[in-house]
């Protein structure tokens, strides 16, 4: 399998350099390329990579036109037949990303495979779930409440499910391989999910041509979890805010009136 890896990176240049050690420290065994695309940073992110990695594919783009747009910029660039959307605050263990596209290619009805994650200390990460609905959304956000609160029997239940392989509705973009004809079909990202959401809306259309979404633990990844958005988290939440709306106006027409009027109701957004 001919791979081609997409890192977009916005003022994230510490998560960037982080995240390219760990892969020029133990590159994949298959044959890769590594696109990166700067999302108009203002930190020297994109000069970083032009003087410690001049091979690499480098995309700067002019403006901040959100995380789709820059990861379809990075897609259409690439060369590989299975393309692995891999966030910069991620970190790779040697022989990940093979584990990772191995399970991807044993299994022809797969389109899509996302590994485990985990935090710097180890801990697993819900980085799967079943499709957003209301019902649906209400008890991820429980579970995940519980789950960072330490609740002990919640614990032990998502350490059990993370390492499980199993077809689930959607894997996290933190770390997300698709094959290449899949992502070409649906027509890449959706590039109205500026922020947030746009993974679970790709897995949806893959899945409606058929193609399932493979969970493995079979690889393993460090995701750092928005390091490169804390100095912009009122921006960040805005920009969660506006998605989450796209995608009910999308998926669930019905409920969308209901959670705008919802957003409306929240205390307002710190954006300075």
């Amino acid at each position: 399998m001919n791979l081609a890896i997409v890192i977009v990176s916005y003022n994230a240049r510490a998560d960037l350099e982080r995240c390219l050690e760990t892969l020029m420290a133990a590159p994949p065994r298959h044959e890769h390329e590594i696109v990166v695309v700067d999302n108009a940073s203002t930190d020297g992110s994109a000069a970083l990579v032009r003087s410690r990695w001049p091979a690499l594919r480098l995309i700067e783009r002019t403006m901040n036109g959100g995380f789709s747009a820059a990861n379809n910029d990075g897609m259409r660039a690439a060369r590989g037949d299975a393309i692995l959307l891999l966030n910069s605050d991620t970190l790779v263990p040697a022989g990940a990303i093979d584990a990772l596209a191995g399970r991807l290619a044993a299994d022809p009805s797969a389109a899509i495979a996302g590994p485990r994650l985990i935090d710097a200390d180890g801990r697993a990460e819900l980085s799967f779930g079943p499709m957003i609905a209301p019902l649906a959304e209400l008890r991820q956000k429980v579970l995940l409440s519980l789950y960072r609160r330490g609740v002990g029997p919640v614990v032990r239940y998502v350490e059990a499910a993370t390492r499980r392989e199993r077809y689930v509705d959607w894997v996290s973009g933190a770390a997300l391989l698709v094959r290449r004809a899949d992502a070409e079909a649906v027509g890449l990202l959706d590039e109205r999910f500026f922020l947030y959401t746009e993974d679970v809306d790709f897995c949806a259309a893959v899945r409606a041509r058929g193609g399932r979404v493979l969970f493995t633990p079979a690889a393993e990844i460090v995701h750092l979890r928005g390091r490169s958005r804390a100095s912009a988290a009122g921006v960040a939440e805005a920009a969660y805010r506006r998605s989450h709306l796209a995608f009910y106006e999308k998926h669930h027409p019905r409920w969308a009136p209901l959670l705008k009027l919802y957003l409306k109701l929240k205390p307002p957004i710190r954006t300075d």
